[in-house]
């Protein structure tokens, strides 16, 4: 179940020396308590408490790089304006890596828009 992101809480018996019953979470979700009690008919009942976030203080709109309407040939044109090695010469690594960066960083903000991303319940890595 963990490769499917899941996460079996009951460990123990709840039909004789069988585990029938289930309670399956997201392993990011908070679940606190579980315990297998009284019995109910030939099965034993679970008990248990659920955190959850209370859906009206979801977060707020996330600003994100908008590529589709991204201009990448002035892009190329702004950074490929440059003779690094010339503005280069007199550095060492971690002054041209920080040079490097800021370059892009700059690029990326004059050629790049950003949009506002609506928050939702699905995990960074499902797509559409």
């Amino acid at each position: 179940m963990n490769k499917n992101f899941l996460q079996q809480h009951v460990n123990e018996p709840t039909r004789q020396n069988n585990i029938l019953d289930l309670v399956m979470t997201t392993i990011d979700l908070s679940l606190n308590g579980l315990e297998v009690t009284d019995k109910i008919g030939d099965h034993q009942m679970i008990d248990f408490s659920l955190e959850v976030q209370d859906p009206n203080t979801r977060t707020q709109h996330k600003q994100v790089l908008d590529y589709k309407r991204a201009n990448f040939e002035l892009m190329k044109e702004e950074l490929g304006s440059h003779n690094y090695e010339v503005l280069m010469s007199d550095k060492n690594a971690k002054e041209c890596y920080m040079f490097l960066k800021n370059k892009i960083a700059s690029a990326t903000e004059h050629h790049i828009p950003r949009k506002l991303k609506r928050p939702t319940n699905n995990p960074p890595w499902f797509s559409q």
